[in-house]
């Protein structure tokens, strides 16, 4: 009886990994859409984590390492540039307020920390509560974006290319 279980450890090892993974990978594309969960980072130690569980099986190729580390870094470039701080404690704030939030809470906080600590007029603030709305969804689109590429490189690493 402990043989069968004995020659099954591999197997289940390896089922244990991909579920690791995979709940990686899912938790990682949920946290490119969430703006508090650094979800390409996550992605990157799915990747990170398969490789260490699975080691010469997992087929991960160290260049995928050097194009998720890029991609990781590109990710955090863009969302850095993409918000100014306002816009970021509004939409911390619009979380709380799902769909309507993600959009009303950047163009809120920008549009009150021009109003009230750059001492502009309403149409200035407002202007600039756009321009941070509009920053702040391009910001979430190729977050989106670059996490879906992540996650298609990976998955096209392990599986297809060996």
């Amino acid at each position: 009886m402990f043989d069968v279980l004995w020659d099954a450890l591999p197997a289940i090892g390896t089922v244990a990994a991909w579920v690791v993974t995979i709940s990686l990978l899912v938790l990682g594309f949920v946290g490119t859409l969430i703006p508090f969960l650094p979800g390409h980072l996550i992605l990157f130690f799915a990747a990170l984590g398969h490789w260490l569980m699975l080691r010469g099986d997992s087929g991960v190729e160290w260049w995928t390492f050097v194009v998720l580390g890029v991609l990781l870094i590109l990710s955090q470039v863009f969302e850095f540039l993409s918000g100014a701080f306002g816009a970021l404690i509004g939409g911390i704030g619009g979380i709380f307020f799902i769909p309507f939030g993600l959009i009303l809470g950047p163009l809120i906080g920008s549009m009150f920390c021009e109003f009230v600590f750059a001492k502009k007029e309403v149409r200035p603030a407002t202007v600039s509560g756009v321009g941070s709305v509009l920053g702040t969804v391009a910001g979430m689109v190729i977050k989106i974006i670059v996490g879906v590429l992540m996650i298609v490189w990976f998955l096209v690493d392990v599986i297809w290319i060996q």
